[in-house]
């Protein structure tokens, strides 16, 4: 048996080294400055586990295993890895190490794990196995090789092979052992941009020491971005490098940085393009983008790994040229990739609508700022705002005395007008009997009401402004006062008025009350889950628990809340369930009001009232004469304004379950005539697909099967969402290669906000990406989502403090956060990418930032 190959053997496999034993030897061969060393192969670990009896243990202790079982896992590797501990090398094995580390001249190495399923092409196992610097004596080394064998068996090795279906019994380990890089400094390189796709640029990371406080986020290292094909540095980002790994008597350690290097470059422009021209070479041996680590011995480069870049982001690349592409207006109550029916026909409506309000706006002036793809286009499937780059145009129309006149003045009555008019439109189709028409009339229908709904939204852009500068003017004209009358925050002047949202809290917490007055209810109520209750609500047999009347009148009470506040959505995108069509986030909301875990929203409301109107009083006493008539003036527009904006935004929902009612009724349908499996297929469809089976529906023909492109595009979108879409396009270089605005303090990451409600708080996070994950929010938890609406104002009762990646001191959920008095922080960009549920969190809304307690 061959335990032990040279570094440069030409013939080394990936089932005899491991995946990055093979690409080292490759790169050596090749001609890229690798250091010398040599393979511990598969055939060397399998001996060691067959001598010492290793694997029926194994075996026995991960069978039936639960992958999620992090606890258990913890157990079993422990378990494992003493067997590794406790095992005798075999002596040939044993003599080979010991044989090859002298050829090596017994110098200090790197021990680096090479597993057989690793640094693969479509699956990357980065960091799953162990890596040992500075390891120098054959006793040292053998027992870093068993300690790198047994790595292959640590709790999240196990589980990342159980949920990527990889067999644990076909799994093995060689082993690297490589000459040590004195490293001056290091880092790593990816062949082409990770944050956003770009093909043409690669990024270098660098700081100062080993390698290890790159890899591991233990320091922020400088961040180079290189144009490949010009060969030029496009940017050298210099971070304060304030920790470093360095090697020590008997291993390695992490140490301060000297204050003179901290900010200096870890690189010189020539040993970037070194290093860059290598990144090209290796790439274009691969012939695919590639994950590397460097390191930099005095002016001596070396590549110590080379992984392929299993996951790239797709570049973010405007659509049109000369065209600026924001996540504003409608594009913030699109915070998710949209789906295929949105996409075609939802968004061509978005976009004849939004078109007649730009030519209200701007005139003539209209055709020079539309782009030619619409107001709205989807980048990677996401929806942005789009106008051409003419900022000049756009300030002088929008700012221009007829157009601030006609914005501000009558924003109330004009918001009025709007919602009574859409209302209309709403109420005319709920009154029809769908099962009376074809499908053709029906899908007119949905475009009607859709249509009302999208111009609903650009009549309210005309109100909105009126808001938001109101409570601008009068902050920044009273701040002063304020401070001065020892009134801190002066939202307290716009808080505790009637909104919808407000008045469908009172409404479910009167529900409520109702409930704590029935005992038998209240006992069913909180001893079962939501998702019964809400199974017991759709179904026709009267639980166990309860009375015919009780359950008749509980029953009445939910259906008529649903008629009065139901009228709303979680999402734009019709695609998305409703509230009454997902009871179980109401029905959160009624359990924990029942158990006394959320605050009376009326005492609350009285309580902000009474601030409101002492605050009032005291800043009048600071005010002079003079100023008392404008005060009041602006306090009076502010405060009649602020509760229009939250109204106006619940509304926009307000046709959304008829909607999705019309297009339930042709999904039914459709379901009948085999073209598609469920109700929420339709979604998944394209305009002209679905038109074309509508054609064929009421003429009584055979329909196509859909079902089979449904998952394919499931699959896609699910992906998107993974994405992380920029802000603006197109984008500022700083933006494209810092992407989140995070970093590291104290080893705990830190993101960087918008605070828009004070407070510092800590606690357990819980991450929402939709209202599916309502019913997993608990009461206290700092609620963590992309953005909110107004249909999710029921969880902030619960909620500690809120984080979102999108909005402003504006937005719904700054207002809505201080009506509640929590903090708030905004614009973190990937809260809900960089936070996971249940973890830890620190959320400070005086500076807006949020602290992940890892």
């Amino acid at each position: 048996m061959v335990y032990i190959l040279p570094l440069a053997h030409k013939q080394a496999t990936l089932e005899m080294v491991g995946g990055k034993g093979m690409s080292l030897s490759k790169l050596l061969t090749a001609g890229i400055p690798v250091p010398d060393g040599f393979h511990v192969t598969i055939a060397a670990y399998q001996n060691f586990v067959e001598a010492n009896h290793i694997q029926p243990h194994i075996n026995k202790r991960l069978d039936c295993i639960d992958s999620n079982n992090i606890n258990r896992l913890e157990d079993v590797s422990r378990q494992i890895g003493m067997l590794f501990h406790d095992g005798e090398m075999p002596q040939k094995v044993a003599a080979a190490i010991k044989t090859a580390y002298a050829e090596l001249g017994s110098i200090a190495v790197a021990v680096r794990s090479s597993a057989t399923a690793e640094d693969l092409p479509d699956a990357s196992f980065a960091g799953q196995q162990e890596t040992y610097l500075n390891i120098q004596g054959e006793n040292e080394v053998i027992a870093a090789i068993k300690r790198c064998w047994a790595s292959l068996w640590t709790a999240r090795a196990i589980a990342y092979r159980m949920k990527n279906h990889i067999r644990q019994e076909e799994v093995a380990l060689a082993v690297v052992v490589q000459k040590l890089a004195f490293s001056d400094a290091s880092g790593v390189m990816f062949t082409r941009n990770p944050l956003n796709g770009r093909r043409g640029e690669m990024i270098i990371n660098a700081a100062w020491g080993l390698g290890e406080s790159v890899v591991s986020s233990l320091v922020i290292p400088d961040t180079i971005v290189v144009d490949k094909k010009a060969e030029r540095i496009v940017l050298y980002q210099a971070a304060s490098k304030e920790i470093m790994t360095v090697r020590t008597s008997d291993g390695t350690e992490e140490t301060t940085v000297s204050e003179r290097l901290r900010k200096k470059h870890a690189l010189t422009r020539n040993q970037v393009m070194r290093l860059a021209q290598l990144g090209k070479r290796i790439e274009q041996y691969y012939q695919m983008p590639m994950d590397i680590e460097w390191a930099l011995e005095k002016d001596t480069l070396y590549i110590v790994q080379a992984r392929p870049i299993t996951v790239l982001p797709p570049e973010w690349l405007s659509p049109e040229r000369d065209v600026i592409y924001t996540k504003g207006s409608l594009a913030e109550h699109l915070p998710n990739p949209v789906t295929p029916l949105f996409a075609t026909l939802g968004l061509e409506i978005v976009n004849r609508a939004s078109e007649l309000l730009w030519v209200d706006m701007f005139g003539k002036s209209a055709t020079k700022l539309l782009p030619d793809n619409g107001v709205y286009a989807i980048i990677n499937g996401y929806v942005y705002l789009s106008a051409k780059a003419k900022p000049l145009l756009i300030a002088v129309k929008s700012f221009s005395p007829r157009s601030l006149r006609r914005t501000l003045t009558n924003s109330v009555e004009r918001f009025q007008s709007a919602r009574e008019e859409f209302e209309a439109v709403v109420r005319e189709w709920e009154g029809k009997p769908l099962d009376t028409l074809n499908a053709h009339q029906i899908m007119e229908g949905i475009q009607v009401v859709f249509y009302a709904v999208c111009t609903y939204f650009t009549r309210i852009q005309l109100t909105l402004p009126a808001a938001s500068l109101s409570e601008t003017l009068f902050t920044k004209v009273f701040q002063g006062a304020a401070r001065g009358a020892g009134i801190a925050d002066t939202s307290v002047f716009l808080l505790g008025f009637d909104t919808i949202a407000l008045q469908s809290e009172k409404s479910l917490f009167n529900l409520t009350e109702w409930v704590k007055q029935n005992n038998a209810f209240d006992f069913y109520l909180q001893n079962n889950s939501t998702t019964k209750i809400a199974i017991d609500f759709m179904s026709s047999v009267l639980p166990a628990e309860v009375s015919q009347e009780a359950w008749a009148e509980w029953k009445t009470r939910i259906n008529q809340y649903f008629i009065k506040f139901g009228r709303t959505a979680y999402e734009f995108d019709f695609a998305y369930p409703t509230p009454g069509e997902t009871l179980t986030p109401t029905l959160e909301s009624i359990k924990t009001f029942a158990a006394g875990k959320g605050e009376s929203p009326f005492l609350r409301q009285a309580t902000l009232e009474n601030r409101r109107k002492q605050a009032e009083q005291e800043i009048l006493q600071h005010i002079r004469a003079p100023c008392k008539k404008l005060f009041l003036k602006l306090l009076r527009w502010a405060q009649e304004t602020a509760p229009m904006r939250e109204n106006a935004i619940y509304l926009m929902g307000m046709g959304h379950p008829q909607i999705r009612s019309m297009f339930h009724e042709i999904s039914e349908r459709l379901i009948q005539s085999g073209a598609i499996s469920q109700p929420a297929d339709i979604y998944w469809l394209t305009k002209s697909e679905l038109e074309a089976l509508i054609v064929r529906l009421d003429e009584n023909k055979s329909l196509s099967d859909m079902s089979g492109a449904i998952p394919v595009r499931k699959t896609q979108l699910e992906k998107q969402r993974d994405y992380m879409p920029p802000s603006k396009l197109p984008e500022k270089i700083g933006k494209m290669i810092s992407g989140a605005p995070q970093k590291r303090k104290d080893g705990k990451i830190v993101l960087t906000g918008i605070g828009t409600s004070t407070g510092i708080v800590k606690a357990s996070a819980c991450v929402l990406h939709s209202p599916a994950d309502f019913e997993s929010f608990q009461p206290g938890c700092v609620l963590v989502a992309v953005t909110t609406t107004p249909a999710w104002t029921p969880l902030f009762a619960f909620a500690s403090a809120i984080v979102t990646d999108i909005g402003g001191p504006l937005s719904h959920s700054s207002i809505v956060a201080r009506e509640y008095g929590i903090p708030a922080v905004m614009a973190t960009h990937t809260a809900t990418r960089s936070i996971k549920n249940g973890q830890m969190i620190t959320v400070d809304g005086s500076v807006g930032v949020v602290i992940i307690d890892e």
